[in-house]
């Protein structure tokens, strides 16, 4: 199988080249097939490369050739499929076809539809690289090919100036974390030689303790770069914006590819970050701050995408609080639920705004339970998965990491319960608004609501089963199971676990904080249901006055216009200055100034060329005595 794991990544980018140069001379439906098929033989083999590192427990590393040599650093162009790669090129390629078959359906009207299933394909063809590359470098290709297709899918439908808008609002954002990134790929060059993972980690973990203080600023550069892409604060405004993009777009950069990238890269790097105590314990609370702050303004959020975007924020903060207090398998097997679930939600509400011809305010929502039942259906597994309740996958997960943050700190611990509770209220709070009560919307809109086509469905019915099952993989030893997923990632995990050391919680307090997370979201729950489907609350209009705190959470505690305060108009100000002062009076007002001025002598001058040899004469005359008097008054020496 090794010779073969080239055409994993291979398969998508052929989709790309073969989808775009035939976008105006195939039909939707060969394009579609194309896209699709050739994701899902990428998945096929990302199964096979799976079940062979299973069984014999050795990572696949494929150098092909030599690709750059300075003096002694050598850089291969290389692949390293291991035990954590291996899990990630199944969510890519498995989520990422189901997206692709979603797609399908929902995308089939559209003028650019063979231009869309080309952005998809290579969006999945830079996030493979990303996974599989063997070095840094690699890595960071993929790095800056999955912000490319981001702005080209968020911005997709550019005519709309407001999405054009976000596109280039992630774009730009995503490059302030990549410099970090970037700085931090020639820190490593400079301290290690090298980049390449078989030989920095090994030297890494062979340091000594007054030799470990450069992995601080490496690991702080590589940490700029995961909060930029993987949206924490402060550079997490871009992703509600990147809901400007279709609903697969959505589904494919939260749950299956972008977004996740930054926790992978700093998985990869767990050594780095193991042997750092200080940048650990930064991304647990950057990452706790996260996922409490996004988690305060979805409660207030009446766009239906723009929920599923803060809980997006918000999840990836639950990653990175793992990350932090070490528990690395907990955060990546987030990963992998938050996939299912998350990619279920969004392309369940792309499915409520097709019904909805297009509608994406949950106000103008209401009683479509019983109109598009499989959408509901799946949609409130997904919900139930998300908010932390047993036996759906994001219980299993979520309660790793949290049990892990009450290992290290009980301030982290009851922060980390306290907004499982708040995502619990918002995530049934938006599953309420839409599928209970009354109808809200216009009688043509009510016309309309007709259950999505299978290739819609299908992909729903798929992830749900996901993410009602995803966890078993994971289910404590605590609960009677052997927590497949831990053991399977030792290896990649192994020599940080032996320097950060076991945390062992007795039964009974694994028990009592499994309850207690549990009991928090069961209340939220409940309250959920009482205020939204039983006396039908419904969120006053965007004209009318709301409670203090209810408008900041709902004005998202005013960041973006702090942004634009403290950033965008002293940039703009600037900008301006030195356009008017410096550019148009300063640098154009000396050039201009010079060539006026000669302008204006010559003309002056030109007046002497009168053509009368008197004058020409007089003239002569006039320079003759004008140079004796410079010699007889000893001015100079001729």
């Amino acid at each position: 199988m090794n010779q073969y794991i080239w055409l994993i990544p291979i398969l998508p980018l052929a989709g790309f080249i073969i989808n775009g140069l035939g976008r105006n001379s195939l039909s939707k439906n060969v394009i579609g097939f194309i896209g699709s098929l050739l994701v899902l033989v990428s998945f096929g083999l990302s199964l096979a490369v799976f079940f062979q590192i299973k069984s014999s427990g050795h990572p696949i590393n494929v150098t092909y050739f030599d690709w750059i040599s300075v003096g002694a650093l050598k850089i291969p162009f290389a692949f390293l499929v291991d035990q954590l790669s291996a899990i990630m090129l199944l969510i890519i390629t498995g989520v990422g076809f189901l997206i692709h078959l979603y797609s399908i359906g929902y995308m089939h009207d559209d003028n650019g539809f063979g231009k869309f299933f080309a952005y998809l394909n290579l969006f999945v063809f830079f996030m493979l690289l990303l996974v599989m590359g063997s070095n840094y470098l690699i890595m960071f290709i993929g790095w800056e090919g999955v912000g490319l297709c981001s702005y080209l899918l968020i911005g997709f439908w550019y005519t709309n100036p407001s999405y054009a808008d976000a596109a280039k609002k992630a774009f730009i954002m995503n490059r302030i974390g990549d410099l970090g990134f970037l700085l931090g790929i020639f820190l490593i060059i400079h301290i290690f030689g090298s980049i390449d993972f078989a030989i920095i980690f090994p030297k890494a973990a062979s340091l000594t303790a007054s030799q470990t203080v450069p992995l601080t600023a490496i690991t702080l550069l590589l940490f700029v770069g995961a909060v930029g892409k993987s949206a924490q604060l402060p550079l997490f405004t871009w992703l509600p914006d990147a809901m400007a993009g279709p609903t697969p777009v959505s589904a494919l950069i939260h749950a299956a590819t972008m977004v996740t990238a930054g926790v992978y890269m700093i998985a990869r790097s767990n050594i780095f970050y193991s042997l750092s105590p200080f940048t650990m314990e930064l991304v647990a609370i950057v990452g706790l701050a996260t996922a409490l702050f996004a988690a305060l303004i979805a409660l207030t959020q009446t766009d239906i995408k723009k929920v599923l975007a803060y809980s997006t924020v918000s999840q990836l903060g639950y990653m990175f609080l793992g990350l932090g207090v070490g528990a690395y398998t907990g955060a990546f097997f987030h990963v992998l639920t938050h996939a299912f679930f998350k990619a279920l939600l969004f392309l369940g509400a792309g499915s409520v705004i097709h019904a909805m011809s297009g509608e994406q305010d949950m106000r103008k929502m209401g009683g479509l339970k019983g109109k598009i039942k499989i959408t509901f259906a799946t949609m409130l597994i997904g919900t139930i998965a998300i908010s932390g309740i047993p036996p759906f996958s994001g219980f299993f997960s979520k309660d790793e990491i949290l049990a892990h943050a009450y290992a290290h700190s009980t301030t982290f611990y009851v922060i980390g319960v306290f907004t499982a509770m708040l995502t619990s209220f918002y995530m049934f709070r938006m599953l309420y608004l839409t599928f209970y009560g009354k109808f809200r919307g216009t009688h043509e809109q009510e016309h309309h609501v007709h259950e999505s086509p299978a290739t819609i469905t299908i992909p729903l019915i798929v992830l749900a089963i996901l993410s009602m099952i995803g966890g078993m993989i994971g289910v404590p030893e605590v609960l009677g199971g052997h927590h497949e997923l831990e053991h399977f990632l030792a290896p990649v995990f192994e020599k940080s676990n032996a320097i950060l050391g076991e945390h062992h919680l007795q039964a009974s307090t694994e028990f009592i904080l499994m309850g207690f997370s549990v009991g928090v979201a069961l209340v939220a729950l409940v309250y959920a249901w009482f205020k939204y489907a039983k006396n039908g609350s419904v969120p006053v209009a965007d004209t009318e006055e709301r409670p203090a705190l209810t408008s900041i959470s709902y004005n998202k505690f005013y960041i973006d216009e702090l942004y634009d305060l403290i950033i965008r108009k002293p940039l703009d100000f600037l900008s301006t200055f030195f356009y008017n002062v410096v550019e148009r009076l300063g640098i154009d007002g000396l050039v201009n100034g010079l060539g006026k001025g000669t302008i204006e002598t010559s003309k002056g001058l030109r007046l002497l060329q009168t053509g009368n040899v008197g004058f020409y004469i007089f003239i002569m005359v006039l320079g003759i005595i004008a140079v004796l008097a410079y010699s007889i008054f000893g001015l100079t020496k001729i």
